[in-house]
């Protein structure tokens, strides 16, 4: 059984993108629908919120101590919490249909992020790649891209397609950043949860969080469950590990998506939950340029 509590009670409308920095013991996370990029210091225990007029869908942290984000006009960075966006690749989509979505950064510091397509009518979900200024569309099959992640070695990639219920591994090439032989992970029956934002340990198991699974689980490299963990809440949407030790794994939920009688049972829901494990995560990659 695992020890999880609610480290941040902010209610969030959906929210996502858990980004640990180990340099300043800070907790990073989104608010896609409220349109806000958060940051909670672990040690001070303190909040603070940046309020932009678009979702911000994902983002990384830069080595240069700022961050770069997709958001649903395209992709900006910025050289602090507080700095002025500058754009770094305007959308080619019809943004009517499409905002980004999941994404972080591979061990060579390239930004990954991918769309989702709200019509959901067709495949055309898109998984993007940014470095030296330039954008590769590295696959475009999905209706809402998600669990970006990479193994231990970097030789692997993860990606989900969470309203069909499958986890796809790429083979990554991290010297080039090319992907190919794109196979099935693992696909979750209906009905137990959808394949949400994930995380890999040092052990390379795959942690997903099942959005309306109301739990997380950890999967071993060979796409064998090992390990189930109860969220309170219905909608847990992605994890990522830190702490001092980064034995914590930190859950992202929304709230938007529960009924009103469902929030009398899940009052945290749309917070931010800590569970304490006996897993150790990586250190995130941050974006080189």
């Amino acid at each position: 059984m695992s020890n999880i509590h609610c480290l941040v009670d902010i209610q969030a409308k959906l929210a996502e993108c858990p980004r640990w920095d180990e340099k300043t013991n800070s907790l990073y996370f989104v608010d896609i629908d409220s349109y806000q990029l958060c940051r909670f210091n672990l040690t001070t225990e303190t909040l603070e919120t940046r309020q932009f007029d678009e979702e911000i869908g994902c983002f990384s942290l830069t080595e240069s101590g700022g961050f770069i984000a997709a958001f649903r006009s395209g992709v900006y960075t910025s050289v602090n919490f507080t700095g002025r966006l500058s754009l770094y690749w305007a959308a080619d989509y019809d943004q009517k249909t499409t905002r980004f979505n999941d994404g972080r950064c591979d061990f060579n510091g390239r930004f990954l992020a991918g769309t989702m397509y709200s019509p959901k009518d067709a495949f055309k979900g898109a998984l993007h790649q940014f470095s030296n200024g330039r954008n590769t569309l590295l696959d475009q099959s999905a209706w809402t891209s998600n669990g970006l992640a990479f193994s231990p070695d970097g030789k692997t990639m993860y990606y989900s397609d969470t309203p069909n219920h499958i986890v796809y591994t790429f083979d990554y090439d991290m010297e080039s950043g090319q992907v190919s032989n794109k196979k099935v992970f693992i696909e979750f029956p209906r009905g137990l949860g959808r394949p949400d934002g994930a995380a890999v340990d040092t052990d390379g198991n795959y942690w997903s969080a099942l959005y309306a699974g109301q739990r997380v689980v950890k999967i071993s490299p060979e796409g064998k469950i090992l390990e189930e963990y109860p969220v309170p809440a219905i909608y847990p949407t992605m994890v990522a590990f830190g702490g001092p030790e980064m034995k914590t794994l930190f859950v992202t939920t929304c709230r938007s998506a529960h009924t009103e009688e469902e929030l009398i049972t899940y009052p945290n829901a749309g917070g931010i939950f800590a569970i304490e494990t006996s897993s150790t995560g990586l250190i995130e990659s941050r974006f080189k340029k």
